[in-house]
């Protein structure tokens, strides 16, 4: 009986080390499964908290935070148990390096989405134009950025492509300037339609007091004298106010007996010697 209790005694006693280094294990992988995801939520609530970082940031860092604590925590609990990380590491590093070559574009586009996501040079529901390509903002994520043509039409833009290009952000002021140009006969006055076009901007309220509606000649040209009004309105009420008052104007000139010419021409026509025509007067289409 002693001899039993004995050879259990020593079993016990070579088996003592792994159950201890399991418990230390278990402790290990616990705490650090909470102070890993306790870590990604604090980094997440400052992140949100901040009016210029967007929330799919603040998800993605938090994320990655994560799961890197997480990783050492088991490459720790793999070195309880007297596992070699070393050449463990190695080999995780080759394959991430063989992994990001063969990726690296999809890894730019990564990258990219991260900075626009950050910096956010536009946002949802913006009308941009990315290198010459234009349309609203209907989706950003970390590969690409969908747009919406005017006649609705999907575009999509991968990031990497976005955030090395040129960015017009049509939406990003809250008012934009809406500039109108007319033009009026060399024998009409000038002063009278200047006086119409103001006349017409300051009556209508989208139009802001400040700046204040501006008219002035801007060209003389082949067959008329061009003038232009710049108007400062809401960015939402730019369209609507360009279509209205190119329409409006039109009419408010035609009401006041200015004329919007067209191009015409003066032509003569040269008899031959000795020969009547009656054309030799000037004839003008």
């Amino acid at each position: 009986m002693e001899d039993q209790i004995a050879t259990w005694l020593n079993k016990f006693g070579e088996f003592l080390p792994y159950i201890m280094n399991g418990i230390k294990a278990l402790i290990i992988l616990i705490v650090g499964w909470i102070v890993a995801s306790a870590i990604a939520r604090m980094v997440r609530k400052r992140l949100e908290a901040s009016e210029r970082i967007d929330q799919t940031v603040g998800s993605f860092v938090s994320s990655v935070v994560r799961w890197v604590l997480i990783a050492i925590v088991l490459i720790t609990v793999l070195n309880v148990f007297g596992v070699e990380v070393t050449s463990l590491v190695a080999m995780l590093g080759a394959a991430t390096l063989a992994i990001g070559l063969a990726l690296q574009g999809t890894l730019g586009d990564l990258a990219a989405g991260f900075m626009i996501i950050l910096f956010r040079p536009y946002r949802n529901g913006q009308y941009v134009s990315i290198d010459g390509t234009s349309g609203t903002v209907k989706e950003i994520n970390l590969f690409f950025t969908e747009l919406a043509t005017p006649d609705n039409v999907q575009i999509v833009v991968p990031n990497g492509k976005a955030w090395g290009a040129i960015i017009t952000n049509w939406s990003h002021h809250e008012t934009r300037r809406v500039d109108l140009t007319m033009g009026i006969d060399y024998a009409d006055d000038i002063d009278k339609a200047l006086e119409v076009m103001l006349d017409m901007a300051r009556a209508d309220q989208r139009v802001h007091d400040d700046p204040e509606p501006w008219a002035r000649v801007t060209n003389l040209g082949d067959s008329s004298v061009d003038l232009t009004m710049r108007m400062w309105a809401d960015a939402a009420d730019y369209w609507d106010l360009k279509f209205e008052f190119t329409k409006n104007l039109k009419e408010a000139f035609d009401a006041a007996g200015l004329s919007i010419p067209f191009p015409h021409r003066t032509l003569y026509v040269q008899a031959e010697p000795g020969t009547d025509t009656g054309l030799g007067k000037p004839q003008e289409s």
